[in-house]
């Protein structure tokens, strides 16, 4: 069940919609002005992992892929 992003037109405020369906009618309506107008944006998700974190980089226990250098 996703989540999707909308930024409002008329008053350019951004907010989120709980969606039960890709498929379903979303009823829309601005938090700060209360408008129907909204035009769904493009939004960037991230997953968490399980390892230790170095550097964005995830550390790994396991031998090289490659050469390194």
């Amino acid at each position: 069940m996703p989540i999707f992003e909308y930024v409002c037109q008329d008053c350019n405020s951004k907010y989120e919609k709980f969606v039960r369906s890709r498929l379903a009618k979303v009823e829309l309506e601005c938090p700060e002005c209360g408008s129907p107008r909204a035009s769904k944006v493009f939004s960037a998700f991230s997953t968490g992992s399980s390892g230790s974190s170095l550097g964005g980089r995830t550390a790994s226990t396991g031998p090289a892929c490659g050469p390194v250098g």
